[in-house]
């Protein structure tokens, strides 16, 4: 089993900039990818971006140049730095991580979210 907590949510204008944090711990490969994720009210969970355990970075098109995602492997926590925040970027924030089990990625475990709210 793998926990994630995530943390750093809030309220920030538009413009403005917010730092989440996701802290897994439990049952972690070597090999893994972790990601945020985040869903709108009465739209799909969306991919954000991910990172795999080598720094291999993925993003939606519509958070590249605005969001980055890093990681501390040695701490087990992931980060996703937001700059440049719009109102469409509100949204429940979840991150997630996948093990490879060395031909798949198994399932992922998810977080319980974050709320982040972009108003002025």
């Amino acid at each position: 089993q793998v926990q994630l907590v995530e943390s750093g949510g809030g309220l920030v204008q538009p413009g403005g900039s917010l730092r989440l944090s996701c802290a897994a711990s439990g049952s972690i490969f070597s090999f893994n990818s972790m990601g945020w994720y985040r869903q709108a009210p009465g739209k799909p969970r969306e991919l954000v971006g991910s990172i795999t355990s080598g720094g291999s970075t993925n993003y939606a098109d519509s958070v590249k140049g605005r969001f980055s995602i890093s990681r501390d492997n040695a701490n087990g926590t992931v980060y996703l730095q937001m700059s440049n925040l719009k109102p469409e970027d509100t949204a429940v924030y979840y991150c997630n991580l996948r093990n490879w089990a060395g031909r798949y990625y198994e399932a992922p475990y998810w977080g319980q979210g974050t709320q982040v709210t972009v108003s002025s």
